[in-house]
C-alpha cells in the first residue's frame, strides 16, 4: 500500500514544510517547559509544540464549544494536514478508516480537575471533562473533523502506539477491509507523564544524546503524525509519496519498563519487517533508530541492530534530540519524518552525539547526508513492555 499524504506537528513545527526546516537548520526543539504549572519545571527540558491551547484551535479551525484535550487538538492539525496532503476532497468516495495511537489522551485536563472532581458538591459537574480522559476521545474528534464514519479505532501500546496503527491499517487495507486509512497518532505532555518518568530517572535535565557513550536519559515532548495510507486501486491515478513495504511487531517480554539486554525483541521485529518487504538488509539506506538517548534502551536496540545487519549497519540516527519522545505519538511522527527522508533524500544527524558507545561498532550520523537517492528507510518503535514495532517505507 501506498503513502498519499503526510501531516505532523511537533517541538520543531506545526507543519511538514516547517519541521524539514528545522531539521535542515539543525534546529532542536528542546526547551523550558511553557504550558503546564509544576514544580520540576526548572529540573527538566522538553519538546514543546509552543502553541497556547487556543493557538492550537485556530491552527485546526475549530470554532466549536465542544471540550478538547491538547492531545485532540494535535491530533486534529496533523490529521488535516495529511488529508490536504492526500488531495482529498471528499473523504466518502472510497471506504475510509482512521486508526489513531495515544498513551497520554486527555490526561492533561483531568490531572488539573481531579481535587475538584472529588470535591461532593462538583457531582457531574466536570462530566464531559472526564469524557476526554479516555484515549479513544481524541480520535473520536479526530474523525469527526475528518468526516470519517466507515472505522474508527484506538491503539494505545505505550511507545510503540503509533507504529502499531500504521500496521494495522496496512492490513485492513491488504485484506480489503478498507480502502484507504488515516494512520498515526498524537500525545501531549503531561505533569502525570512527566513526574512517572522523574520517578522512574529516565530524564536528561540537558537535550538528550541518543547512541552517546555519555547519555543521561530522554526528553519528552508531545506532538502528532499521520500519514495516509492508499490500496493500489485507489492511488493510481494520486501522487503517491512512497510506498509501506514492511512492518514487524514483536514482544520481548523481559520487564515492563526496560528492554532485553539483547535486543530480542527488536530484533524479531526487523527482521520480520525485512522479511514482509522483501528486501535484503544490505538495501536499507536509513535507520530512523527508536533511539531515546536511555542507558538501556540504545544499548539494547544497538544490539539488535548489529545482530541483524552484521558490519554493514546502513546510516543512522535519531531524530528525539530534535523533537523530544512524543510517547505514543513518536512512531507517527517518525514515519513522516521517514517519507520525508525518501522525499528529500536526506538522512538526518543526531543531534548532540559526540562519544561513541564503545560497546557498539558503529556511531549515528552527526549531520546530514543527501544521500540519492534515499530508497529505503527502516523506522523503530519500541514502547514499554517489551512491545517493539518496525516499519520499512520505500521509494516508489
Amino acid at each position: 500500500m501506498y503513502v498519499t499524504g503526510i501531516g505532523i506537528i511537533s517541538a520543531i513545527g506545526n507543519n511538514a514544510h516547517e519541521t524539514i526546516h528545522s531539521i535542515k537548520e539543525g534546529k532542536s526543539g528542546i526547551g523550558v517547559l511553557n504550558h503546564i504549572s509544576t514544580k520540576h519545571k526548572n529540573d527538566i527540558v522538553v519538546g514543546e509544540v509552543k502553541s497556547s491551547n487556543e493557538e492550537l484551535k485556530k491552527i485546526g479551525g475549530i470554532s466549536d464549544s465542544k471540550i478538547y484535550s491538547r492531545t485532540s487538538l494535535l491530533g486534529i492539525i496533523a490529521a488535516k494536514e495529511a488529508i490536504t496532503d492526500a488531495g482529498i476532497n471528499n473523504i466518502k468516495e472510497c471506504s475510509t478508516g482512521i486508526i489513531s495511537a495515544t498513551s497520554v489522551g486527555g490526561m492533561g485536563i483531568i490531572e488539573d480537575l481531579y481535587l475538584d472532581y472529588l470535591n461532593p458538591d462538583n457531582k457531574g459537574k466536570y462530566s464531559e471533562y472526564v469524557d476526554t480522559n479516555e484515549c479513544g476521545d481524541s480520535t473520536e474528534k479526530i474523525a469527526d473533523h475528518l468526516g470519517i464514519k466507515d472505522y474508527v479505532s484506538t491503539i494505545s501500546t505505550a511507545c510503540s502506539s503509533s507504529a502499531n496503527s500504521i500496521m494495522f491499517g496496512a492490513r485492513l487495507i491488504k485484506h480489503g477491509l478498507l480502502d484507504r486509512v488515516i494512520v498515526g497518532g498524537t500525545d501531549s505532555l503531561s505533569r502525570f507523564t512527566i513526574n512517572g518518568f522523574i520517578s522512574l530517572k529516565l530524564l536528561d535535565r540537558e537535550i538528550c544524546k541518543p547512541f552517546d557513550a555519555e547519555r543521561k536519559g530522554l526528553n519528552l515532548g508531545e506532538g502528532a503524525g499521520f500519514i495516509v495510507l492508499e490500496s493500489e486501486k485507489t492511488s493510481e491515478d494520486k501522487k503517491r509519496l512512497c510506498e509501506l513495504s514492511g512492518y514487524g511487531n514483536s514482544n520481548d517480554a523481559f520487564h515492563q519498563t526496560g528492554s532485553s539486554p539483547e535486543g530480542t525483541g527488536a530484533y524479531a521485529a526487523m527482521k520480520k519487517a525485512l522479511t514482509v518487504s522483501g528486501i535484503e538488509p544490505d538495501k536499507i539506506d536509513y535507520i530512523n533508530a527508536h533511539g531515546t538517548g536511555t542507558e538501556q534502551n540504545d544499548l539494547s536496540e544497538g544490539i539488535a541492530i548489529e545482530r541483524l545487519f552484521w558490519k554493514n549497519v546502513p546510516c543512522i540516527s535519531s531524530t528525539k534530540a530534535f523533537t523530544g519522545h512524543t510517547l505514543g505519538a513518536s512512531g507517527g511522527i517518525e514515519a513522516v519524518l521517514s517519507v520525508l527522508s525518501i522525499r528529500h533524500n536526506m538522512i538526518y544527524p543526531s543531534l548532540n552525539f559526540h562519544n561513541p558507545m564503545p560497546e557498539l561498532g558503529f556511531i549515528p550520523e552527526k549531520k546530514i547526508i543527501t544521500v540519492n537517492p534515499v530508497c529505503n528507510v527502516l523506522s523503530n518503535s519500541f514502547g514499554f513492555g517489551g512491545n517493539t514495532s518496525a516499519l520499512i517505507f520505500s521509494r516508489t
